[in-house]
């Protein structure tokens, strides 16, 4: 990994993506880096669409600003390659994580002329499967962190449940539900 990696997220408002960004962020940080995760507000209400952001180094971080030239891109909603260039600024040596149930070859059309790597995820069955409900941004979370390689996979999955635990106290029985989302996405993330 080099000394900073910078990811941008988009979504809809509700879908997970500024949680996600956290959560990555603080994961992140009990690893021991320097993190910085943090959504782009405007008007936004439930399925408008959103921006967040991670930072994460080796490094101190000094820059406070959005990321234009992001080495990653997680789009978690797909309607979203109609109507934002979400390929704006990234890096063709990164990669692009799109939650979507179509093969690569449909999605590449979309991304305009962009020749970096391009991973595809289907968010929604994974979510279902594991959650019972549409909740995409476990998975999505799980993709980045599998073609990133920000930290390794058993490093993640422990400080994942650490969080879980924390988030979800009142609220134990989604924690395995969560898990199995996370463990399904690793295995089920493709190029």
């Amino acid at each position: 990994m080099k000394d900073t990696v910078e990811i941008r997220w988009h979504g809809r408002g509700g879908q997970g993506a500024k949680t996600a960004a956290l959560l990555l962020a603080d994961v992140c940080f009990k690893h021991g880096k320097n993190v910085q995760g943090f959504p782009e507000y405007g008007p936004e209400r439930m399925g408008a669409p959103i921006t967040a952001y991670n930072r994460i180094s080796d490094k101190e971080l000094r820059v406070h600003s959005n990321i234009y030239d992001p080495d990653y891109v997680v789009v978690v909603d797909e309607t979203l390659l109609e109507s934002i260039d979400v390929t704006a600024g990234l890096n063709p040596e990164g990669a692009i994580v799109i939650n979507t149930t179509r093969p690569k070859e449909e999605i590449i059309p979309h991304l305009k002329g962009y020749e970096g790597k391009v991973y595809t995820l289907d968010a929604r069955k994974i979510s279902e499967e594991a959650l019972g409900k549409y909740f995409p941004n476990s998975p999505m979370l799980a993709a980045i962190v599998a073609v990133s390689h920000v930290m390794e996979k058993d490093e993640f999955m422990a400080q994942m449940r650490d969080s879980y635990q924390h988030k979800f106290a009142k609220k134990p029985e989604v924690i395995d539900g969560n898990m199995k989302a996370l463990e399904m996405a690793f295995t089920e993330v493709t190029a």
